[in-house]
């Protein structure tokens, strides 16, 4: 992550203020509550499924990238907040354990949990086939694609041929979505979109606030969060499509797979998943049955 750069004319738009650089540094919560001071009580046969080291540690490791709000992103004192972060700490009351914050690059995290440097990662995953390959998903939320655009500048997702679009790096959209938008373009003899990938989310909401891009891709409940926070700057381009589902990452046949679907089970079931979704506006995504690997299982 990069440090931030805002132009002093954007000072008020809140959200792009609370992104600070990452250091890979480590951040504990009380896993015993939420952000919104909720108590979680322990659910002891979600705990009983703990692999003994991650038990004996008493932490629950958890790789995130707070770049991406409302999901995970920082507070004014550089802590990771967010429903997603929420999420995470409340998993790890449910399992009797303390959340420890390991702020890290995307890119970075998938490999920190396969390499045993975190156990689990919390930062907006979609599932997916490829990924799968490398670890597994415990599925906790769906979201599809939003697209976004300058207010007064109507732009089609469908129609985006030599637009430039901006989107965070390493994210579906930036490794998927777009470049198969861009490669339909091409092949219909069209120019390519131009992809504008930034470090952080907030940058590539920038911009477009600032007329440097057409148009931003992201995650539905991200997009909707920038255009509520920008003030009217943007609006919708177009309407939500390709819903799939996030989840949590676990190393590939880890133990800790069962435990943190037990742990999110016992969330849906006694509320506490709902109350976190309701808090921050995002209940629209919500699912029932906690499942793994949806992606090459649903």
């Amino acid at each position: 992550m990069r440090a931030q750069y805002l132009l002093p004319a954007l000072a008020a738009v809140t959200v792009l203020l609370l992104t600070g650089c990452v250091d890979n540094s480590t951040v504990a919560t009380d896993g015993a509550t939420t952000g919104s001071g909720s108590e979680i009580a322990v659910d002891e046969a979600a705990a009983a499924l703990l692999p003994a080291e991650v038990a004996d540690s008493g932490q629950l490791v958890v790789g995130t990238d707070p770049t991406y709000a409302p999901n995970e992103f920082k507070n004014e004192a550089g802590e990771p907040i967010g429903w997603g972060i929420e999420i995470a700490s409340a998993i790890a009351g449910k399992l009797g354990l303390t959340a420890e914050f390991q702020v890290a690059k995307f890119d970075n995290i998938i490999p920190s949990v396969t390499g045993g440097k975190a156990d689990i990662g919390a930062s907006s995953f979609t599932d997916t086939v490829e990924r799968e390959e490398q670890v597994d998903f415990v599925n906790y939320y769906v979201a599809g694609i939003q697209w976004a655009s300058a207010t007064g500048n109507d732009v089609d997702p469908d129609n985006a041929c030599g637009l430039k679009v901006a989107v965070q790096a390493t994210t579906y959209e930036d490794t998927e979505e777009v470049p198969a938008k861009s490669d339909a373009c091409v092949a219909a003899g069209k120019p390519p979109i131009d992809k504008l990938k930034y470090d952080t989310q907030d940058q590539a909401t920038n911009a477009v606030v600032l007329g440097q891009a057409d148009a931003l891709s992201a995650d539905s409940p991200v997009t909707f969060y920038a255009i509520a926070q920008t003030e009217g700057k943007l609006q919708a381009a177009g309407e939500t499509f390709d819903v799939a589902p996030y989840g949590i990452v676990v190393a590939k046949d880890s133990e800790l797979t069962k435990a943190v679907q037990a742990a999110l089970q016992s969330m849906v079931d006694d509320g506490t998943y709902g109350d976190i979704l309701d808090k921050w506006g995002v209940a629209d995504g919500a699912i029932e049955t906690i499942t793994i690997n949806a992606a090459s299982n649903g």
